[in-house]
């Protein structure tokens, strides 16, 4: 081998060697870089609570005092159908989020509420729902700002199919569909409107939620019970419970990657005057709202219509007590409440021009909250002349007439007054609801007579009865 050539294969390594010299320095540098990126992206996610809400509040470029500078959001929901050519918001819901207490709340406005001048000489366009159509989303806004005394700025309107696909790209919801009397069987060729639903758990996908969300009543006109609520009251109950239970497992963490999916929908088929960047400072701490400590509300009143000489069926709002319910939702220091279950929907209309189909409804309405107590000793014992003061409701949700049987007798055995007793939807768990605030000595004593059950309250009583107690199928 020539010299000439040895020398030019030395010079060769040199270069390579060198080359690879400086690559090792530069993934050096890199790697260094990135451990102090992500030391400095650990260090603030800690400082911003840690978890997921640490993380993605770094990634927003949040610090540890955003959070105590955002305010409660509140916002106008309208759910808005074009049944017959017509937009009327089939669904209004005030929303509200505070970020600092993870206390979270939905008070339904029913579609039929009064808001003209003269109930007796009303039309259709006096009803909330029609506002829409006439003077968009600030007309209605400013409608529900009068009603409830409240100050709302911000509002969302979603097409009905929102809901429906974002189920679909979550791959369905579990829900527990009512029972209804006579089955949710209903068809409307006009609208090609089919609605087949069994009761009972099941996977719900957006063409069940379709029907689920727009069922009133049965081909045999028949609609829910009425200890679920009664009539569109039902209907509202189901579309406050079926969004939640949709929030619920759209935030789990397998839905992450398909963020891109349901933000389109977003795009698609949302119209609010919330910015984008409001809307992300509170993303980072709605992950961590407890769904299951939403509490649920529809507005208190009563249903009115041609019997009571009124030309329409409107829903009249009882503006006494939905002060105090407004009060206790949004200005209600007590923030250990958890959610509700008996939330109901609005009287009875058709979505056609403002004209109603017919009511039943004469119930005032409230908050509902439910939690989870796994306290099961009372520490005040209950003389049967104590109980025999107490009315009791007994909701059947078990599906066994000889559960029903075995809890009548242990009651009125310990002296507690049955009023009465009805059959319910079916449900896993038995829950136990105080309706007029009565001693808790009491929720528990009647805890502990049954072996079980979760505590809730309903703080706006729709019974004469003291308790109401579900019975479901965990009771043996």
């Amino acid at each position: 081998m020539s010299r000439r050539r040895k020398n030019k294969r030395e010079d060769e390594t040199r270069k390579v060697k060198k080359k690879s010299g400086v690559l090792k320095k530069i993934l050096l540098i890199l790697l260094i870089v990135l451990i102090g990126l992500t030391g400095f992206v650990v260090y603030r996610t800690q400082k911003n609570g840690g978890g997921m809400q640490g993380l993605l509040s770094t990634l927003v470029g949040h610090d540890e005092n955003t959070l105590k500078e955002l305010d409660t959001l509140q916002v106008l929901l309208m759910g808005v159908s074009t049944d017959n050519g017509l937009k009327l918001t089939d669904t209004i819901i005030v929303g509200s989020y505070d970020p600092k207490t993870q206390k979270a709340s939905l008070l339904s406005i029913p579609r039929d509420t009064f808001v003209g001048k003269n109930i007796k000489t009303g039309g259709g366009n006096d009803k909330i729902n029609s506002l829409y159509q006439r003077g968009g989303a600030e007309k209605t806004l400013e409608a529900v700002n009068e009603i409830t005394g409240l100050d709302l700025k911000y509002y969302m309107v979603i097409d009905n199919q929102a809901l429906i696909k974002l189920v679909d790209v979550i791959g369905g919801v579990e829900f527990e569909v009512p029972y209804v009397p006579g089955g949710m069987v209903y068809d409307d060729p006009s609208q090609d409107l089919h609605i087949n639903l069994e009761p009972g758990l099941q996977l719900i996908d957006g063409n069940k939620a379709e029907q689920l969300l727009r069922f009133r009543k049965n081909n045999k006109n028949q609609t829910y019970p009425e200890e679920y609520g009664g009539d569109d009251y039902g209907r509202m109950r189901t579309q406050r419970e079926f969004i939640i239970a949709t929030a619920k497992q759209t935030i789990q963490a397998k839905n992450v990657f398909k963020i891109g999916e349901i933000v389109d929908l977003v795009y698609e088929y949302v119209d609010t005057n919330l910015s984008i960047s409001a809307i992300k400072d509170y993303i980072p701490y709605a992950i961590n709202v407890d769904i299951n400590g939403i509490q649920s509300a529809y507005l208190p009143g009563v249903s009115v219509g041609p019997p009571q000489g009124v030309p329409y069926w409107f829903f009249q709002v009882d503006e006494e007590e939905t002060e105090e319910l407004v009060q206790q939702l949004y200005y209600s220091t007590d923030t250990t409440v958890p959610a509700g279950e008996n939330g109901t929907e609005d009287s009875g209309t058709d979505s056609t021009s403002g004209t109603s189909s017919s009511s039943d409804n004469n119930t005032t309405s409230g908050t509902d909250t439910t939690s989870d107590n796994t306290s099961s000793s009372s520490t005040d014992t209950v003389t049967k002349k104590e109980a025999g003061k107490i009315k009791i409701e007994i909701l059947n949700g078990s599906g066994s007439s000889e559960k029903l049987s075995q809890v009548k007798k242990d009651l009125t055995a310990k002296g507690y007054k049955i009023s009465r007793t009805s059959t319910t939807t079916s449900t896993s768990k038995t829950t136990i609801i105080n309706k007029t605030d009565v001693d808790e000595k009491y929720e528990n004593n009647v805890k502990e007579i049954l072996g079980l059950g979760n505590i809730s309250s309903s703080s706006v009583s729709s019974s004469n009865v003291d308790i109401t107690i579900i019975i479901g199928k965990d009771y043996k």
